[in-house]
C-alpha cells in the first residue's frame, strides 16, 4: 500500500509525493488542526501534549491521520508494511496508538532530526488498533521528512523500533522492511547492479522505479513545474484499478495521491476517482490557538461534476473536532456501548 518519494533539490524547494493504495475507499477528508489542541496517546492517556504546530492532514474515516504537513514544513506519511510487529504493550514505556502516531510528530516537531532523537531517547511503542467496522488490524510504518530535505523511515520489527535516518532515503514503499529494500535496489542497473528497471506493481519494483525517476527529474522553472514533476513520478509508481490480491490489502489500486511543497508550504490532493485537483496554501490558513478545527468534506465536494477545484484554503468548515480512534473507543464498541462507525460502500 503506497509509495512515498522525496525530491530535496527541486530548485531550492523540497517536494514530497505519495500514493495511497488500498482495497477500499478510506473516506478521506482534509482537516485543518490548529496549534494548542490538547491530545493524548489513545492508549492509556499517560502521554499528553498540546500541539505546538498547526497542520493540514488527510485522514482515514476521520479517525486516523495518514498523511499531512505542519506549518514548519515537517511532513509525515503512513504506509503499509506487512512485516510490522509492535510487541506487547509495556505500560512502563510511552506509547502511541496507530491512530495518533503520525499526528504526535506533526503536533510537536519541526525537523526530522528532533523527531528521531525523541523516538530513540524515549523508546516509544506503537499500539495497534483494529478497524471497529471490519476488524482489520493495520500493520503500518511511517515516513518523516522536512523542509531541509532530511528523511526518516520508522518501522517496528519483532517488537523493536528500527529508524533509518538520512537525506539519502528518498523513496519508501512496502514489503520487505526498509533495510532489505535498500539491498534489493543495489541489484538494479544504475544502483550498482545489472538488472533492468522493473515494471510490475510489486513494492520492490515500485521502489526501484521511483528511485530511478526522481533522480532524473529536470530542474523546474516554477512551483507548478516542480509539483507536476513529482506527480509524474508517483503516477509511474501508482497501481491501476484492480481486484485486490487475496489477503493482501497492500496489493491494491491507488485511490488518491498527494504532493507537498515543504519549502513553500503547499499541500496538493488528487483523487483517482474524482475529476479535480485541490490544494491548500498553509500561509492562507489560520492556525492560531483560538481558531477552530475545520475539515474539507472531499466526499461531497469533489464527487460532483464541476465540483471544487484549485485553491481550497478558504473552504474548510467546522464539523466538530477530529476524534482519533483510541483503545477506549474499541472497548466501547466491543461492549456494545457504542455503534461502530459506518464505512463507505
Amino acid at each position: 500500500m503506497c509509495t512515498r518519494v522525496v525530491w530535496p533539490d527541486a530548485d531550492g524547494a523540497v517536494i514530497v509525493g505519495r500514493n495511497m493504495d488500498y482495497h477500499r475507499d478510506l473516506g478521506t477528508n482534509l482537516w485543518k488542526l490548529p496549534r494548542g489542541v490538547q491530545r493524548d496517546d489513545g492508549v492509556d492517556g499517560a502521554l499528553t501534549w498540546r500541539a505546538r504546530y498547526g497542520s493540514i492532514v488527510a485522514t482515514a474515516f476521520d479517525m486516523i491521520s495518514v498523511d499531512g504537513v505542519n506549518e514548519a514544513g515537517f511532513a509525515g506519511h503512513v504506509l503499509w508494511l506487512a512485516e510490522s510487529s509492535y510487541g506487547e504493550h509495556d505500560p512502563a514505556r510511552p506509547a502511541l496508538s496507530q491512530a495518533v502516531w503520525l499526528q504526535y510528530f506533526l503536533d510537536n516537531f519541526a525537523t526530522v532530526a528532533d523527531a528521531v532523537q525523541w523516538i530513540e531517547s524515549n523508546r516509544v511503542q506503537v499500539v495497534q488498533l483494529a478497524d471497529p467496522a471490519t476488524g482489520e488490524v493495520p500493520t503500518i510504518h511511517l515516513a518523516l521528512d522536512d523542509a531541509s530535505g532530511d528523511s526518516a523511515i520508522i518501522e517496528y520489527i519483532d517488537g523493536e523500533v528500527e529508524v533509518h535516518h538520512s537525506p539519502e532515503y528518498r523513496v519508501m514503499t512496502n514489503s520487505p522492511k526498509y533495510g532489505e529494500q535498500l539491498a534489493l535496489l543495489t541489484q538494479i542497473d544504475g544502483f550498482g547492479g545489472d538488472r533492468p528497471l522493473p515494471g510490475t506493481t510489486l513494492a520492490t519494483d515500485r521502489f526501484a522505479r521511483a528511485a530511478h525517476y526522481v533522480r532524473r527529474l529536470p530542474r523546474p522553472a516554477s512551483q507548478l513545474e516542480a509539483i507536476a514533476s513529482m506527480f509524474s513520478v508517483i503516477r509511474n509508481a501508482a497501481q491501476p484499478f484492480r481486484l485486490p490480491d487475496e489477503g493482501r490489502p497492500d496489493a491494491s489500486q491507488t485511490i488518491w495521491q498527494v504532493v507537498a511543497d515543504l519549502t513553500r508550504l503547499r499541500y496538493v490532493f488528487e483523487s483517482t476517482t474524482r475529476p479535480n485537483i485541490v490544494w491548500v496554501d498553509l500561509a492562507d490558513v489560520d492556525f492560531a490557538e483560538d481558531s477552530p478545527q475545520q475539515s474539507l468534506d472531499l466526499g461531497s465536494r469533489l464527487a460532483v461534476e464541476g465540483g471544487l477545484a484549485g485553491n481550497v484554503s478558504g473552504y474548510f468548515e467546522e464539523r466538530g473536532d477530529l476524534h482519533f480512534l483510541s483503545l477506549t473507543d474499541l472497548r466501547g464498541y466491543a461492549s456494545g456501548g457504542a455503534a461502530a462507525p459506518a464505512r463507505p460502500s
